[in-house]
């Protein structure tokens, strides 16, 4: 990733949040100045409170967002080893190829079918849960359908 880039967007960010805060907290001094006239209400005070919440949102998020950003950077070196400056493949041996920790892992396929000892398939009983499950709401869907 190019610095230069990461700087701008940096910049960028930094711009947008503070231009929403100074808006935002405008927004609230006019609702403050409406709320001190004759013509006030309550429903203006509350817009005073709601206005520096609303302009400092962003500032949250890009906190927030930095925050979950090194965490996930965290967890993906915690378990690949390539914080000792080495990788080794999950079996141990250094020369086997080491999978990209960017990517996400790949589960397996879901069986669902279990096969008994003598090879005959029997249903998941999760699946037959599932199954239940759906000619239930198909049922209730037929009754809701008979009401209309």
């Amino acid at each position: 990733m190019n610095p230069r880039s990461v700087t701008c967007r940096a910049v960028g960010i930094t711009l947008l949040c503070v231009a929403a805060m100074v808006v935002c907290f405008g927004l609230a001094w006019w609702q403050w100045d409406r709320f001190s006239s004759a013509g006030g209400t309550f429903q203006n005070l509350g817009y005073v409170l709601q206005w520096p919440l609303f302009g400092l949102f962003p500032a949250f998020m890009v906190w927030r967002w930095r925050v979950l950003s090194r965490r996930r950077a965290d967890e993906a070196t915690d378990g690949s080893g390539a914080e000792h400056g080495h990788a080794t493949a999950q079996n141990g041996d250094p020369s086997a190829p080491v999978a990209d920790s960017r990517e996400p892992a790949r589960r397996p396929a879901p069986k669902w079918r279990r096969s008994d000892s003598d090879g005959s398939d029997r249903e998941d009983p999760a699946d037959a849960e599932l199954a239940a499950y759906n000619r239930y709401l198909a049922e209730l869907n037929a009754r809701d359908q008979e009401v209309k």
